[in-house]
Formats: structure tokens, sequence, C-alpha cells
């Protein structure tokens, strides 16, 4: 089989490229402006080069090019912050508040990559009424290629988390279609919190060690398949709360929030994910970049970083560089790799039918 190349635009930690590493894609280059998280790519991508570039800077297409040599460039995925978009509307798509987008845009232009994959958050499909994700499509389609969004939810594809992202995925004109790959999963079905991580050490008296051991073995086969050959455990590490936090989240049933707390209880966080409990029977919320709001379905405490990459799907032998801070920013921000090994599975099919 051919072994089709990526690079990895605003890569973060790498979660889309992890999938499409683990799909039997050759990882090249993941760019981002996050020196702990491109360290944590650097160490988890089999020899991929990790660098902080501006990708509004042309000299960062040289570095490109240099870095990939006589390679051809099959595809590239990029997930740019949407933050950069215009408040003075979309007829102003090429705004500088928008380079973010427009960069990846620009990579696509001059790569001419015979696939690329953007992904972004649900609000992206209906901002400005739908016309930035319009104006996307027709920019790209004026570039040569067939392209199509769609709403993906990544329990759908084995992720213990019900995350929902708006995905972009273009192919060039002479090679075919886009088509995203079917569901696996159904609500029926999905994996659980507790078929995610209730095999790993409590923490809930002790803080635990960076550098760990497993105490039982795994109990389910998605606990299997995330431990593989895997015999230390890594960034599991808890966190220590006042007495009054701990005594706040013991009053929050599972699956519950803080309409659930009596009254008086947790004044100083009233939104609608503040002391959110998980349901163990159930896949988890959308994991987020902090680590205050979320709270484990059994354990009066944050998830670990450990455990919040298991809702993740990243594979423990995925380690995070960094403070606990850039840890938990850096999954949080992470594309799920299993929802990125589905998308990439179904671009090889399509890659593999180019015409000779």
């Amino acid at each position: 089989m051919t072994k089709f190349t990526v690079i990895d635009l605003f890569s973060g930690a790498g979660g889309l490229s992890k999938g499409f590493l683990d799909a039997g894609f050759e990882v090249l280059l993941g760019i981002d402006n996050d020196k702990a998280a491109l360290s944590t790519f650097e160490l988890n991508h089999d020899g991929a080069k990790a660098l902080s570039l501006d990708l509004a800077d042309p000299k960062t297409f040289q570095e490109i090019k240099r870095i990939i040599g006589d390679k051809n460039l099959d595809v590239i995925v990029a997930g740019p912050p949407c933050q950069g978009f215009s408040l003075s509307g979309p007829r102003n798509f090429d705004d500088e508040r928008n380079k973010l987008y427009l960069a990846v845009i620009e990579t696509v232009q001059i790569f001419k990559p015979k696939a690329f994959v953007i992904e972004n958050v649900p609000g992206m499909a209906t901002l400005y009424k739908g016309e930035i994700k319009n104006e996307i499509l027709r920019r790209f389609e004026k570039l040569g290629y067939n392209i199509e969004c769609k709403l993906l939810c990544a329990a759908d594809y084995g992720v213990p988390q019900v995350r929902k992202r708006l995905i972009f995925m273009g192919i060039r004109k002479d090679i075919g279609i886009p088509k995203f790959p079917d569901a696996i999963f159904n609500p029926e079905s999905y994996v659980s919190c507790r078929d995610a991580i209730d095999d790993l050490p409590s923490r809930e008296n002790e803080i635990g060690l960076d550098v760990d051991k497993y105490i039982m073995p795994p109990k389910t086969d998605y606990q299997r398949v995330m431990r593989a050959n895997c015999d230390v455990l890594r960034n599991h590490v808890g966190t220590k709360h006042t007495k009054l936090v701990r005594d706040t989240i013991a009053l929050v049933p599972e699956g519950g929030n803080y309409k659930d707390l009596p009254d008086g209880w947790g004044q100083s966080r009233k939104f609608n994910e503040a002391w959110t409990r998980y349901d163990g029977n159930k896949p988890s919320k959308t994991i987020d970049t902090g680590h205050r709001n979320h709270f484990h379905y059994k354990y009066n405490r944050v998830p670990t970083v450990r455990e919040n990459a298991r809702l993740q799907s990243f594979p423990d032998d995925f380690v995070f560089l960094g403070t606990k801070t850039q840890q938990y920013r850096q999954v949080g921000n992470a594309v799920p790799p299993l929802l990125g090994f589905s998308i990439a599975n179904e671009l090889i099919k399509i890659l593999e039918k180019e015409p000779k």
C-alpha cells in the first residue's frame, strides 16, 4: 500500500495527525505557535518535525519545502482557530484578522496537495448565517478542489465523548470527490466514561506520580486498545482541591451539575458547564482546555490529564509534555485521534483510486 504523506497546520499536540499516523500516513511536519504542544507533537509522531512558524510569513513556505524535500505532499490537515474572523462580517473575508484561515487557503494553493481536511467548531457552519462557510467552500472550489463539509460527532467513531466538529474535506478535482466516514457506533453503543477510564488508579486520596504503574488489567475493549503494549502510566497526576471544593463536588449527583446543588453551595460558578459531574454510563461532554468545571463520575476531583486524554481517545503511550495546565490545554484543543483515524481511512480509499 502506498504510504501517503501529511502535514499538520495549527497542529497543537497533533490529535488529528495522530489519527492519520495510525491509519498508515507518514506525518512529515506539525506547525503551531505553542512550544509545549510542539514538544508533545514531536515526541509522539514517529520522527515528524515540529516547528513554530508564522503561516502568514512567506518564508514559512520555503521552510516547509525544505523539510519536505523531494517527497510529494499528499494531504494537508489543519485546525485553524476561528476567533480571528472579523466581527465586521463576511464581506471582509480578506481582513487581516482572518489571516489564520487565509493562511490555510494559501498553503493549499502553493502546495496543491491531493486532499486537505480542515476542522473547526460547529458554530462555523452558521456564522454570519453560513456565509463564512460558503466563502470557504467557494475559494477552495476555485483552487480546483471538490469540497464538502459535514458536522461529525466523535462518539460515532468510538470516542467516549460527545464532541461535534465541522469538518471540511477537499479532494483535487483530477482525483475524486469527498466522502465522509460512516458512523461506527450509535447512541445505544457509545463508549462510556466508565468503559474508558475505570481501570486507572483512583487518585482520590493521593496526587500520584507522573510516571506510575497500572494497578489492574484492562476491563474493556476500549481500555485494551488505549493501553496496547504500554506498561507505564503517564500524565495521571491528581489535583489537590480545597475541602470546600471537594465537599461541593460531593453534593453533585452522577450526571448532574450546579443546578443540583443545595441553596448556598457553588455560588462562585453558575453557568451551563459549572460543577458538571460526568455520568459514568455515558460518553463525556466536550473536553475543554481547562480543568475546573468537569468532575469524575465517581471521585470528588477533576479528571487527570490521562483521563481526559482517554476520553479524547489518545492512547496511553501518547505522552503530554509541559506544565499540567499546558497538558490540559493540549488535550482539550485536540481533535480526537479516533475521529482522525476514521477520516484518514476514508481518504486512503479515495487517494488509492487516483487515475494513473
